[in-house]
């Protein structure tokens, strides 16, 4: 069974930082996608044999004399395309349109008339109906190749939908893949179902499926080797290629004692006593508290982290001995990301640092069963392989854990305060139901010690800041509004329960498309 569905669309990617939102609403409507950067979808259209094709957005300018295009050969294809602002502007301009820098740019929020009718509308949007959509471009189409007609208009962009039913190309100058075009998912729904005509199948079962039949594939009769962080990504990854090989892998769990409270040991007795998959456990926390010994610099400690990680590693696969594959939790996010607007890939070990190289001397093959999925979706794989949910479903804590939560110098004091208010935040959430609305939540140890009044006593102790966010994919984030009573409770109970803190604030800083986590 292979594991690329048949029925695949392929999002040629223009450089756009919301060019993995289209692949998510374009999977969210059932049907397989992969993204191709502009300079291999070449490549990507012969391998894939895409059933449709949607260009993405980007930040360039189809009048430049070297801006980036779509491969030419696609618009002869046969195949449905849609393309998305900078997609609709290279699509118009490919096919014999013009393009221009608009007098009347849009960026935001922006609201367009319907004046036409489509096969991206069935169900949806109707003649005389006015919709908000998200606008970002500079530049618009100011004539229309042969054969296309508009059928939407904004104030800035008089041809903000035009479309070409005889060829089945359709271009959109705002973008549907963003929560702030509210009907956005349903038109991407509409292009994958109705106008591809795919009908929406793609399940975990599925890939579950398919991704054990390959990995049986790629090992044979070797041997695995898994690093585990603790984190969903590396467990899920380990729990698929276990299930495809059972005794051939080995995972070494190297416990940097920068985990939350309890962390190690859950994942220590979920491998061993649920699903007893042979696992070494390298208490390194001593090792690791030394070397952070007097860095403050958050790169340095990031660099340190994953460096002693990988010679721990290295050290310890040794021991296991003949293994021919490291398996990695290396998602689709991060295969986008390695590969450069104008560059290629980069290998990395992935071991939820996001630093350190591969080293040559290991001499082993990559095995990335997650490599073609997104976080929510790993998710959904890990339920779907049994994995408890109250694992599942944690939120997301970065391989540095927290020594990144901790700006300055990392103490093992310093770990011990911030664990124990970082579990009475966590409970709390529990408590009140909102954990699993909520996409991260998380205390810091700031660098700063204040003055207090406890009792009659004065306190010279730390300050502790509460972060909580919003999220469906990881990409983009919004803070979590806690109400007052929620937040004098928690602060009430850190400064009470944990000897070293004696003020507690609150993060209401939002993130833009990028890490959501603390830096």
């Amino acid at each position: 069974m292979s594991l690329q569905p048949s029925d695949t669309i392929l999002i040629v990617d223009f450089g756009s930082q919301v060019t993995q939102l289209i692949a998510r609403r374009v999977r969210e409507a059932g049907v397989y996608s992969e993204i191709a950067p502009f300079n291999a979808a070449d490549e990507a259209f012969e391998r894939l044999k895409p059933k449709g094709i949607i260009l993405s957005g980007g930040p360039s300018s189809v009048t430049w004399e070297d801006s980036p295009r779509a491969p030419q050969h696609i618009f002869e294809a046969g195949v449905p395309i849609l393309g998305i602002c900078y997609g609709q502007q290279t699509m118009a301009h490919q096919l014999g349109g013009v393009v221009a820098p608009s007098e009347s740019r849009e960026f935001g929020r922006a609201f367009i008339e319907i004046v036409g009718e489509t096969g991206l509308f069935d169900g949806l949007w109707k003649t005389g109906e006015r919709h908000q959509v998200w606008m970002s471009h500079g530049d618009r189409v100011e004539q229309l190749p042969d054969g296309f007609h508009v059928v939407a208009q904004s104030e800035g962009a008089p041809y903000a939908i035009a479309v070409d039913e005889a060829r089945r190309f359709y271009s959109l100058m705002f973008h549907p893949e963003v929560v702030h075009t509210p009907d956005g998912g349903k038109l991407l729904a509409n292009f994958v179902r109705h106008v591809c005509g795919l009908p929406g199948d793609w399940t975990m079962a599925e890939f579950r499926a398919a991704k054990i039949a390959e990995i049986r594939e790629q090992v044979g009769s070797g041997r695995v080797i898994c690093g585990l962080s603790g984190g969903v990504d590396s467990a899920v990854a380990a729990v698929l290629i276990h299930e495809a090989i059972g005794s051939q892998l080995t995972c070494v769990f190297v416990d940097h004692g920068l985990m939350r409270l309890g962390e190690a040991e859950q994942v220590v007795s979920l491998f061993r006593n649920s699903y007893n998959i042979p696992l070494v456990h390298v208490d390194a926390e001593a090792q690791f508290l030394s070397g952070l010994a007097g860095l403050t610099d958050p790169e340095a400690k990031r660099k340190y982290i994953g460096g002693a990680f990988i010679d721990i590693f290295e050290t310890e696969a040794r021991k296991v001995g003949g293994a021919d594959f490291l398996a990695q939790g290396t998602l689709y996010p991060d295969v986008i990301e390695s590969v450069s607007f104008t560059g290629g890939p980069s290998v990395t070990i992935k071991s939820h640092h996001n630093v350190g190289g591969l080293p040559e001397r290991m001499n082993m093959k990559l095995v990335e069963p997650l490599r073609e999925l997104f976080k929510d979706e790993v998710r959904a794989l890990g339920r779907e392989l049994g994995l408890p949910d109250a694992f599942v479903g944690r939120h997301p804590f970065p391989g540095p854990g927290l020594a990144i939560r901790i700006p300055g110098e990392v103490t093992r004091e310093g770990c011990e305060i911030l664990r124990k208010a970082d579990a009475i935040y966590l409970e709390e959430i529990r408590t009140a139901g909102l954990y699993d609305a909520i996409w991260q939540a998380f205390a810091v140890l700031l660098p700063v010690k204040t003055v207090g009044v406890m009792g009659d006593a004065r306190t010279y102790d730390h300050v502790c800041a509460l972060r909580a966010v919003t999220s469906t994919d990881g990409m983009t984030a919004d803070i979590f509004p806690f109400d007052a009573n929620f937040l004098s409770r928690v602060a009430t109970r850190i400064i009470n329960e944990v000897r070293g803190i004696n003020r507690v604030v609150y993060d209401y800083t939002s993130k833009p498309p990028g890490t959501i986590e603390w830096e």
